[in-house]
């Protein structure tokens, strides 16, 4: 699981507008990182450019997937990740990053924005946090949590039953003994008996 790109555009009236984008380029080769952020961001753009406003949406590329929201304010998130990695956490991560751009970066500088232009740097610092989303995300967390438990209770379900099936032999053992230890007892008794009337 992993994510490549968070991009915060603006949806302008015939073109998305890059304000600011972090990349996590490390598993591609130094020669192909340039032409990856530069697809990446093409892809980006075109994606909002042809999302409606006030929508959430998730475009298969390859082997990736594109998580776009474009708000009703025009202002748009698109993160780009690997196909194994939950869409909901996508969009919560996408929901935290505009939220948090639109009180740091005023309304008025989106349309002629630039990444030169706007300040806002926790970008990297949230695509950092957020390649793993068990620990990004409280609901994935929890989730993983009761998948670990589930498998414990199973693990000691199955113990249990092994252990069960060892006390049931142990029973059954015992039951044996006990109507051995009876016979000899009995037939001990009969031995002593005789030995104390002499």
């Amino acid at each position: 699981m992993k994510l490549y790109s968070l991009s915060v555009l603006h949806k302008g009236t015939t073109k998305a507008n890059l304000l600011k984008a972090a990349f996590d380029l490390s598993s591609f080769s130094f020669f192909q990182r340039s032409s990856v952020q530069e697809f990446m961001t093409f892809t980006s753009a075109l994606i909002v450019e042809r999302s409606s406003h006030g929508s959430r949406a998730s475009v298969k590329e390859q082997e990736y997937l594109c998580h776009v929201y474009v708000r009703n304010d025009s202002l748009s998130g698109v993160v780009i990740a690997d196909s194994e990695y939950p869409s909901r956490v996508c969009f919560t991560l996408l929901d935290k990053v505009l939220d948090d751009f639109s009180k740091q970066v005023n309304s008025i500088d989106w349309p002629s924005g630039s990444p030169a232009s706007i300040q806002y740097t926790a970008l990297d610092g949230y695509l950092a946090k957020y390649q793993n989303p068990r620990e990004a995300d409280a609901m994935t967390k929890v989730q993983a949590e009761l998948d670990e438990t589930k498998i414990i209770l199973h693990n000691t379900m199955e113990s249990l039953l092994e252990r069960g099936e060892k006390l049931d032999d142990l029973v059954s053992k015992s039951e044996h003994l006990g109507n051995q230890s009876k016979a000899f007892y009995k037939t001990a008794r009969k031995q002593n008996s005789c030995c104390e009337i002499m």
